[in-house]
């Protein structure tokens, strides 16, 4: 090795230490060694080639990002995050909290989110207006006030809170096509196409469904449902495997954001994980309503 060499690889060895060791910023490398910001750059990628700066990840964190990787291109979707699953917790919980991290990071300062309908979405919106120290604004997505509201748990609950002011289901057609064209309910609809983020759950269609067990739906609706070809909901919009909304009854008295407007917004956030939602999580990815989802790695892989 020449003396040129030598320097070469001493100085590449010695601007990757004080940016990944001592994690100084581009600019104090650049001024502690008199070089311009621009070298340093190139320095660090050179270090990087040569393996002087040489990257290892765990097994787990390899398994977690060949996942992600490979829902991102299969469903063509924006990003990914997988949560390592633990049979000690629950899997809603867990992957609440970690959405709520997630969404964090994402928005900025005086964020405006639009949030769906569900279990999961509640304990998001919870965690989240626990955690952030941002000022964000929420906007429901449905009809129904009480998964928007602060549970028992939620001693700090930072969000300012927009909501619809209907019921979930109406008792008609008719009441619901007119309540949809009263102001207030125009004036939050509105508010919708104007968020930053949208978050949303992925119901199933199997015995402890949410709208079963909340008592949205009765035993005889949801059959009905299932018989006609549903496999889930989002935004309680019950769809086939294909991701095609089916036309009963319980969407007709329904007051949602409609299915074409989720789809034609480019930040939608679906969290959802288990078995039992395989289906209607495949089924909604592959509708196209969803940009980013949020699930465990169990689910990730059936995906």
């Amino acid at each position: 090795m020449s003396n040129n060499d030598f320097y070469e690889n001493s100085l590449l060895t010695k601007v990757a230490w004080l940016y990944y060791i001592e994690q100084l910023t581009q600019k104090e490398i650049s001024e502690q060694l008199n070089i311009t910001r621009i070298k340093v750059i190139k320095m660090l990628e050179t270090a990087r080639e040569r393996k002087i700066v040489q990257f290892q990840f765990s097994t787990l964190a390899k398994k977690k990002i060949n996942l992600e990787t490979k829902l991102i291109e299969k469903y063509q979707l924006k990003d990914a995050f997988v949560v390592p699953f633990s049979a000690k917790e629950n899997v809603n919980d867990t992957i609440a909290q970690a959405a709520a991290m997630y969404i964090n990071d994402l928005i900025t300062d005086n964020a405006y989110i639009s949030m769906g309908y569900g279990d999961t979405v509640s304990k998001i919106l919870n965690n989240l207006a626990t955690i952030s120290n941002k000022n964000i604004s929420i906007i429901s997505m449905t009809g129904g006030v009480a998964p928007y509201l602060p549970n028992n748990e939620s001693s700090i609950f930072r969000a300012h809170l927009y909501l619809l002011p209907t019921p979930l289901f109406m008792s008609s057609k008719e009441t619901a096509k007119n309540i949809k064209k009263e102001a207030p309910v125009k004036e939050i609809i509105e508010m919708n196409n104007l968020s930053q983020v949208s978050v949303v759950g992925i119901g199933g269609m199997n015995d402890e469904a949410t709208v079963l067990s909340s008592h949205i739906l009765t035993n005889n609706d949801f059959i009905k449902l299932k018989m006609q070809g549903a496999v889930g909901d989002i935004l309680m919009h019950f769809i086939d495997e294909n991701g095609q909304l089916i036309d009963s009854e319980i969407e007709e008295k329904l007051v949602s954001t409609d299915l074409e407007q989720l789809k034609e917004k480019d930040n939608v956030i679906a969290v959802a994980a288990g078995a039992e939602k395989i289906d209607a999580i495949r089924a909604a990815l592959t509708g196209g309503y969803i940009n980013t989802i949020i699930t465990d790695e169990t689910t990730a892989e059936y995906l």
